[in-house]
């Protein structure tokens, strides 16, 4: 950083924080060397020639002459390797206990000196040298790992090392948490360390607020989803590979891990994308199920300053004939930004808000950071500080960092003991009205002008009784923060589901709730890059985000925000937001065309709520993500994967937004099958690419022949089905929503046929596969 991007930062924060939070990081830097232990030499080491094994049910250990492989297949077909003795627990990211191995597997001898562990799903081989292959049951390789190496301080402490990894050479990289760049990952080296970027992103900024060292690999020979479970700063670097033309060779694919420290472990989980994502939620955690109204329409911005004006706003929808669910209060309702505190001058009756606003099926969402005010007498710091709750240094003293209200301290959440005095907090929250909470700022940040805006490394954690500093600590901090509300919430509020989504997060954290984008640029790029990111979380196992429609900063132009608003409506979380700076996001700002236009994406997206309502808890039931790429149902298909700018909703519906400025008609590549463009009911087959027309009225969205999804009739939910294609049948799944609590839904299951030119529904019951015709809406028949 150069002298006038520290004048920038000094600026941006404003002189008075500008100056705390360059004290601050200079105290950072003291602390962190003093803290950190100096590696010195290191020592350069591989596994060896492996010596001797030890079969064990699913698996077993294969020792080498350095080093010793811990291999299992688990009863779910997952496979778990770990080197050095590491072992699937303790862990972040799975959910309850490690899987039981399948004992119907075991280790055997392979040739050349190696073993293997075959299995229904899965082939594993080991090599003499430590070479790890994952093939298909028939063989075909998937993954290809060669002997890993480590480099290990000559003093002694954590040992830093790369695994290089191979994948065929048609493969395709998703995943790594919420990237710009994506869905499809180009070449490139991406970081492992959850960041704030400062200010806002467009695609090409790396890394964000959540990465994950989660890769789907889809190739010809199938796909499966590989996870190293290590929390430490890493990179990850990736490179297509290329198929030899003629005679020539194929040069694989390949990806390279690089960890500071940490176990080297991980999970392969092969086949359909269905069973892969399947898979992945058994082991980390079902997806949490939001609250029926978390799935409409949402209204936020940083800056609403009273409460006068909130009412105004939601009147506003009121009276414009808009659909709300929810409008989220940023920072600017707390008393001088201190965390479960409110402003009484310009919100002095919260409750009374909160309670006319769901009166009229509003909901309000309180934002919730970390960062605590360390402040004698105020009463959150003197609470926690008497609980020994918050991060410190090596020598004991409270770590502190410049964030909204001034110095700071940090809870720490890996602390079980912390997380229930926090989630207590949450009833003041309760309290005051709000229906759900929305965590921000908990990387964590610490503002600073230069360098990551985050503690120091060697602050000290608790790690669930195992202790270390916040090199291992940091990239979980923000899901064990979502822990600890969501559990509160749940215990504060027992008959009601949570709602929670939270900035920062690592693997596994859909178990708490979902995401959003972020401080997403007000651009087109953004735009693109706000699809991009809802996609690669949905692969990573969080099906529950969406972005700042019209981006976070800036005044988007009234196509943009139409244009954004339109992809909006078909992502599961819908939500306006913006900065306090940055022009207001209000439909009717942008002039009456655009808002003529808004409505029209607003009430069909209430149409769809009950659609919504069955993919969220499907999404619950097999981990399958609301949004998925064109190539879910055919990843055999190279030109679906390069597919970026299209996606599946559901198994019913292709949405194809616009994601260019000046654009009126575009092309949509679509799956094999016969599909109808819901606005005027004309019928493409695919596989293949057609021309669809995208006025500023609407975006392209296409069903599938012969689908059938629920959807908001004038007296309550009606099935609608698309008249499937002569000699085909269709079908759908659906949900009836059951109300914001814990009743248990029911499945229903639906097929669809042409029968002397009608189209008839039937439902499929388990009574021996009963069928009853029942009424739908028939579209797509003339």
């Amino acid at each position: 950083m150069d002298g006038r991007d520290l004048v920038h930062s000094l600026r941006f924060f404003g002189t008075v924080r500008g100056l705390r939070a360059a004290r601050s990081a200079w105290r950072r830097h003291r602390t962190d060397a003093v803290g950190l232990p100096v590696r010195g030499p290191e020592r350069a080491r591989v596994p060896g020639p492996v010596t001797e094994a030890e079969p064990l049910p699913g698996g077993g250990i294969v020792r080498f002459a350095r080093s010793e492989l811990r291999i299992m297949v688990a009863a779910g077909g997952a496979v778990f390797w770990g080197w050095d003795g590491a072992r699937p627990e303790p862990s972040y990211a799975l959910a309850g206990d490690a899987p039981e191995p399948d004992t119907r597997a075991g280790l055997e001898p392979d040739k050349d000196g190696g073993w293997r562990v075959v299995s229904e799903r899965v082939r594993v081989e080991v090599s003499r040298h430590g070479a790890i292959e994952v093939r298909t049951p028939g063989g075909v390789v998937l993954r290809r790992d060669l002997p890993p190496r480590w480099w290990e301080p000559a003093q002694g402490g954590p040992a830093r090392w790369v695994q290089r990894s191979e994948v065929p050479a048609d493969a395709r990289f998703f995943g790594l948490g919420g990237r710009a760049a994506g869905p499809r990952l180009p070449d490139g080296t991406y970081r492992l360390w959850n960041t704030d970027p400062k200010g806002s992103f467009a695609p090409g900024d790396d890394p964000l607020y959540i990465t994950m060292p989660v890769q789907m690999v889809v190739s010809d020979a199938g796909t499966h989803l590989a996870f190293h479970d290590n929390s430490w700063d890493g990179r990850v670097t990736l490179r297509e590979g290329e198929e030899g033309a003629g005679s020539g060779h194929d040069r694989p694919g390949t990806s390279e891990v690089r960890m500071d420290g940490g176990p080297l472990r991980c999970w392969v989980v092969a086949g359909t994308p269905a069973r892969v994502l399947g898979g992945w939620a058994q082991l980390t955690g079902a997806p949490a199920l939001p609250p029926s109204w978390a799935l409409g329409p949402q209204h936020a911005r940083w800056g609403f300053g009273s409460e006068r004006t909130v009412r105004q706003i939601v009147a506003g929808y009121r009276d414009r004939g808009l659909p709300l669910s929810a409008v989220h209060l940023d920072i600017d309702h707390y008393d001088a930004h201190q965390m479960f505190t409110v402003d009484q001058q310009h919100f002095p009756d919260l409750p009374g808000l909160a309670k006319d606003l769901r009166e009229d099926g509003v909901r309000l969402v309180s934002i919730v950071d970390p960062a605590v005010k360390a402040e004698p007498g105020n009463a959150v710091y003197d609470s926690g500080s008497a609980a020994g709750a918050f991060v410190r240094d090596a020598n004991g003293r409270e770590v502190q960092g410049v964030v909204w209200p001034g110095d700071c301290v940090y809870p720490d959440f890996t602390d079980p003991l912390v997380r229930q005095w926090w989630g207590d907090l949450y009833e003041e929250r309760l309290a005051q009205g709000f229906s759900g909470v929305w965590h921000d700022m908990n990387e964590p940040v610490a503002f600073t002008p230069f360098g990551d805006m985050t503690l120091p490394r060697s602050a000290r954690h608790a790690l669930e009784g195992r202790g270390g500093d916040h090199r291992e600590a940091h990239n979980v901090y923000g899901l064990a923060m979502a822990q600890a509300g969501y559990e509160a919430l749940r215990r504060l509020r027992p008959d009601e589901r949570p709602f929670l989504f939270s900035r920062s997060g690592w693997a596994g954290m859909q178990r708490y709730g979902g995401t959003w984008s972020g401080d997403v640029s007000s651009s087109w790029p953004g735009l693109r890059a706000s699809l991009g990111l809802v996609l690669g979380l949905g692969l990573c196992g969080v099906p529950y985000s969406g972005p700042d429609v019209g981006g976070f900063d800036g005044s988007p132009s009234p196509e943009l925000y139409l244009r954004w608003f339109q992809l909006g409506a078909y992502l599961p979380l819908f939500r306006t937001h913006s900065a306090i700076d940055a022009g207001r996001r209000e439909p009717w700002e942008f002039g009456p065309d655009v808002l003529a236009h808004v409505r029209t994406a607003l009430l069909e997206r209430e149409r769809l709520r009950p659609y919504f309502v069955t993919l969220a808890h499907l999404a619950r039931t097999t981990g399958a993500p609301y949004v998925r790429p064109v190539w879910w149902g055919a990843p055999e298909d190279r030109v679906l994967r390069d597919c970026e700018d299209e996606f599946l909703l559901g198994d019913a519906l292709l949405v194809a937004p616009v994601l260019d400025r000046g654009t009126d008609r575009r092309a949509v590549r679509l799956p094999r099958g016969r599909w109808y463009d819901t606005a005027t009911g004309v019928a493409y087959d695919g596989p293949g690419q057609v021309l669809v027309d995208a006025p500023l009225s609407r975006i392209p969205v296409l069903a599938r022949a012969g689908a059938v999804l629920p959807v908001q009739g004038g007296d309550g939910v009606e099935l609608e089905v698309w008249a499937p294609a002569a000699g085909r049948r269709g079908g759908g799944l659906v949900v009836r929503d059951v109300g914001d609590g814990w009743a248990k839904a029911k499945l229903e299951r639906y097929a669809s046929r042409l029968e002397g030119g009608r189209v008839v529904v039937e439902r499929i019951t388990n009574a021996g596969r009963v069928k009853t015709e029942v009424q739908a809406r028939v579209r797509g028949q003339a």
